[in-house]
């Protein structure tokens, strides 16, 4: 048998809900059953969440500070921890960000894809971090997918948001509205339709997946009435996706697509733009959605929240995304059969 897939989980900004939120996932049962879990991140800020939590399980988790992913042990009860940061008091108040814990949730990041990229992890999932401390810290990137896409030398990537009943791939991302139309090209989304459609292979084991392309204008243009993207640019990108047999349909009006992509006529829905995509996902799955970055040489999950200053340290945090994001990135290192080692006693 196999062993379980190491997953690397990088604490985000110790200042916001990820030490929080990975002391709760750490503390259910299920988790040892599907992967071995190694947190990388800073013990001081991870000891200060459990003492800190109002949840009796949680206060009873014990912090296993071990040096590489080969010592981590799939047990109820236990954190494994590979220590990155020594932050001192006053460094990782919850919510209160400051420059040194910024500088350390690079660390993390940084630390976990290399350790992804020489096969010593199988999948890496990343808790929340604030981009503005990130370009303070000198990492002059537009969030954890620019960096992970430059440090892994990837230049086509897609994100995904994922839940059990939809999900949804953006071309484009994060820009204006007004923009999306001129940023927009067939060449882009063909991209995109390949690059999820070889996704869902070769990581979720789906094969010929069934994917459905949503129009930028409503009610699909009206025939150029209200647009005339879907014609010029959307149509033939679908045409040419197609004639390389791949299976996928559209454009369709985006008021209607969601309803069906939800009912599981398709996989998967290529959205134009982030809040096409974004709203009715997060309408069906707030809590529990996955954020995965398609077309790394490595895996990468993530949650579909950020750092929540406003309610770190409160205990109001929701784990949901994290245990979901796990979750994932475990069946996709499965579906990559990378854990070819034999299982030992700890199923590591």
């Amino acid at each position: 048998m196999s062993r379980l897939p190491l997953v690397g989980i990088t604490m985000g900004d110790p200042s916001g809900i990820g030490p929080e939120i990975i002391v709760r996932a750490m503390s259910g049962q299920k988790m040892k059953y599907f992967c071995c879990p190694v947190v990388l991140g800073d013990r001081n800020a991870l000891s200060s969440a459990i003492l800190k939590s109002p949840f009796e399980d949680c206060r009873k988790m014990e912090i296993r500070v071990i040096s590489s992913p080969g010592e981590v042990e799939a047990r109820t009860g236990i954190i494994n921890l590979i220590p990155i940061s020594d932050l001192k008091d006053g460094t990782f108040e919850p919510g209160r960000p400051s420059l040194e814990g910024g500088e350390a949730m690079v660390q993390y990041i940084l630390k976990a894809v290399d350790m992804a990229k020489k096969g010593e992890i199988d999948a890496m999932v990343t808790c929340p971090i604030s981009k503005i401390l990130m370009q303070k810290a000198g990492y002059k990137f537009e969030g954890h997918t620019q960096l992970i896409s430059h440090l892994t030398d990837t230049n086509e990537y897609v994100m995904m948001l994922a839940g059990e009943r939809l999900r949804v791939v953006l071309v484009t991302i994060h820009c204006g509205l007004k923009e999306v139309p001129r940023i927009l090209t067939s060449e882009m989304i063909q991209k995109t339709i390949r690059i999820t459609a070889r996704a869902f292979e070769e990581d979720f084991g789906i094969i010929n997946p069934r994917l459905a392309v949503a129009a930028l204008n409503p009610h699909g243009g009206e025939s150029c009435l209200f647009g005339s993207e879907e014609r010029d640019i959307i149509i033939p990108a679908v045409e040419m996706a197609e004639k390389e047999g791949y299976r996928v349909e559209g454009p369709f009006p985006a008021d209607t697509l969601f309803h069906r992509a939800a009912s599981g006529e398709y996989e998967a829905v290529v959205c134009m733009y982030h809040d096409q995509g974004l709203i009715p996902l997060k309408l069906l799955h707030f809590s529990d959605a996955v954020n995965v970055t398609l077309g790394l040489p490595i895996i990468r999950t993530s949650v579909d929240h950020g750092t929540a200053y406003d309610i770190a340290g409160t205990g109001k945090a929701d784990p949901s995304s994290l245990r979901a994001a796990i979750e994932m990135a475990a069946v996709m290192a499965g579906n990559k059969k990378v854990s070819g080692d034999i299982q030992d006693d700890d199923g590591c």
